[in-house]
């Protein structure tokens, strides 16, 4: 029991088990925090309607301990635009950010956060060969029965006004309902 008492010292955070042998604590994650989990909504696989037809499939899942979001699209048809996007948390800021790339060559970087049970991104796009770039707003509403709409608008006056893009409802892979 000596050599224990010593060990103990020298190592206080060490779990002992029954057998006297040491085991190292669970690390506690370093996004553990509700604000990392504001986004969560949007986790699983899901099959994405817009205009009464199938838009194309979606998975997102946790990564990095629960640090970050990382998104999967997959366009229908033959053509279908596939993407990905990465998201997460900034303690830093008290903001979201989500850096979405797709392979018709869109790179949109956004920032926001949780408003109202809405989570709300935005960020400007630079336009070609000029100046003045395209605003995008996304917002992804969280809905009762367990689906989630994802509302994509644009403005090119500075968001004076909007267009909408794509409007969406995301069901659970599989779901018919």
């Amino acid at each position: 029991m000596k050599g224990m008492a010593a060990l103990l010292l020298l190592c206080p955070l060490a779990v002992f088990a029954a057998d006297d042998s040491v085991t190292e604590p669970a690390p506690v994650s370093a996004c553990a925090a509700d604000e990392y989990r504001q986004f969560d909504f949007w986790l699983g696989r899901w099959d994405v309607v817009a205009d009464d037809r199938t838009a194309g499939t979606n998975e997102v899942r946790s990564i990095d301990g629960g640090c970050a979001l990382q998104e999967n699209w997959r366009g229908a048809g033959e053509n279908g635009i596939s993407g990905t996007s990465l998201n997460a948390y900034d303690r830093a800021t008290g903001r979201w950010h989500q850096t979405w790339i797709d392979s018709g060559g869109t790179l949109l970087q956004l920032d926001g956060g949780l408003v109202d049970g809405v989570m709300v991104l935005g960020g400007e796009q630079p336009g070609a060969g000029g100046p003045r770039g395209v605003r995008h707003r996304i917002s992804w509403t969280p809905n009762e029965d367990g689906t989630v709409r994802q509302l994509w608008e644009a403005s090119q006056d500075g968001g004076a006004t909007w267009s909408t893009l794509f409007d969406g409802r995301y069901q659970p892979a599989g779901d018919d309902g």
